[in-house]
């Protein structure tokens, strides 16, 4: 049986000057502008055919704080789809508070980064399916890296970024995708810094270089500009699921006209 390709809309949800839950879309992770109520676009992304639904709150890390569960339940309550929630999740206790707060999975990457025995502790404690570590890679042209790939004439390799891509951490994804999986973690949400908010496509050597590396289901986000960038980046670099955010978020193509596009290029995806 072929497993079907998963279509993921995202929403990436900060504090507005109010001090209400917002969500914004932005460029490389800045300049981001308002976008509209997380709620109402989860209702609306519920309805929409979509197979699954990531709420990011994408400053809890690089702030301190705490991932903002009222909002995470409130966004759970018109979601009947799988649900991750990621952002500021940095121990075992914010895993078991953000399930209970109505997430079905749990994404981690500065957590993670700062003390990998959470992956193993989530994974024991709650089971592998709800541990998705997440990477926020960017490109780097030197020799400080572990794993390389060509990229259009040069030798690359990707680094790890915190706190929402403000930070390098020196860790190459490609390895650590490998060390998480091995210590439980039930899927790899790769994001490129690079590519993020582009619309050019997702970065397909980044996203191969991780797929080829592990057998856990991964997740290819950032960059994509329309439904044939998902043919590309599952046809091309073997991604089990295609994220998007703009591209849903005004409009431009529906979660429904990218299934069919997709359908009608042989990709097996659940209509």
């Amino acid at each position: 049986m072929t497993l079907t390709k998963r279509i993921i809309p995202c929403i990436d949800v900060d504090v507005d000057e109010n001090g209400d839950a917002a969500v914004y879309t932005g460029v490389n992770f800045e300049d981001l502008e308002y976008t509209g109520d997380p709620v109402e676009m989860a209702k609306a992304y519920n309805e929409s055919g979509a197979d699954e639904f990531v709420f990011l709150d994408i400053t809890a890390s690089a702030e301190g704080r705490e991932t903002m569960l009222e909002t995470v339940s409130a966004v759970a309550d018109e979601v009947f789809i799988p649900l991750t929630v990621g952002g500021g999740i940095r121990t075992r206790d914010d895993i078991k508070e953000t399930l209970r707060a109505g997430a079905d999975k749990v994404s981690i990457n500065s957590g993670a980064i700062a003390n990998p025995d959470l992956i193993d502790e989530g994974a024991a404690a709650f089971g592998s399916q709800c541990i998705v570590i997440s990477l926020d890679a960017r490109r780097r042209f030197d020799g400080q890296g572990e794993q390389y790939v060509e990229v259009d004439g040069e030798s690359c390799w990707f680094e790890c970024t915190v706190k929402g891509g403000r930070e390098g951490t020196g860790l190459d994804a490609v390895e650590w995708a490998k060390e998480a999986e091995r210590r439980g973690a039930g899927e790899i949400f790769v994001n490129s810094i690079d590519a993020d908010g582009t619309k050019d496509g997702y970065d397909i050597p980044l996203m191969k270089a991780v797929c080829d590396a592990v057998s856990t289901p991964v997740i290819a986000s950032s960059g994509c500009g329309g439904p044939e960038d998902m043919e590309e980046v599952f046809v091309d670099a073997g991604a089990d699921a295609g994220l998007a955010a703009s591209i849903f978020h005004f409009g431009e193509y529906s979660i429904a006209e990218t299934k069919r596009y997709l359908d009608e290029q042989g990709i097996p995806v659940r209509l």
